[in-house]
């Protein structure tokens, strides 16, 4: 397990296109997903201890977020060929079982991650209702162990900026996970 951070937020960024298959079957697109006040995209997996970590706190926040008009996609862009927890039919069973309420998309040949610069699980990426960027931080103060429950859910605090301003805040502390999992073609 490699453990990486996030570069800092590239401001004003567009959201590079996609369009990936979902657990749902349906295909979906940074369009597809967005709300009327941005979108949310993070770049997960099923095996990294640092999701699992969080998992719980991803799919609230993804919740509250929709509230706010804010759509949300999770992408797995790991090579499931070296990490078979991070396969299809496990992608399907998680979504299942947590219900997700968001997309939860594969990016088989990890195209979506390089076009992001995703370089870790989790690893977010919060837009306006533009399609440009506002954030690149983490969730809250978790790493491979939850934060406590009453730690600052900075994750969700500036998507609610960003819808109700259009502006991440100035101040973001890079995410922490496991590296992508790349494909050695």
């Amino acid at each position: 397990m490699a453990r990486t951070t996030t570069p800092v937020c590239d401001f004003g960024q567009p959201a590079p296109a996609f369009e990936l298959p979902g657990v749902d079957g349906r295909r979906h697109t940074p369009t597809s997903a967005r709300g009327p006040n941005g979108l949310l995209v993070m770049f997960i997996c099923n095996h990294c201890p640092f999701v699992k970590a969080v998992i719980d706190r991803i799919v609230r926040d993804a919740r509250a977020l929709q509230a706010e008009g804010v759509g949300c996609i999770a992408v797995m862009s790991n090579d499931p060929a070296d990490y078979p927890e991070d396969g299809w039919e496990h992608m399907v069973a998680l979504a299942k079982r947590l219900d997700f309420p968001f997309p939860y998309v594969f990016d088989e040949d990890q195209t979506v991650a390089r076009a992001f610069g995703a370089v870790c699980t989790p690893d977010f990426f919060g837009y306006d209702r533009n399609l440009r960027l506002q954030y690149r931080g983490r969730l809250d103060a978790s790493g491979m162990q939850p934060a406590p429950a009453d730690a600052r859910r900075e994750l969700f605090e500036a998507m609610q900026q960003v819808a109700r301003t259009g502006h991440g805040p100035e101040h973001q502390i890079p995410s922490i996970g496991c590296s992508i999992k790349w494909r050695n073609n």
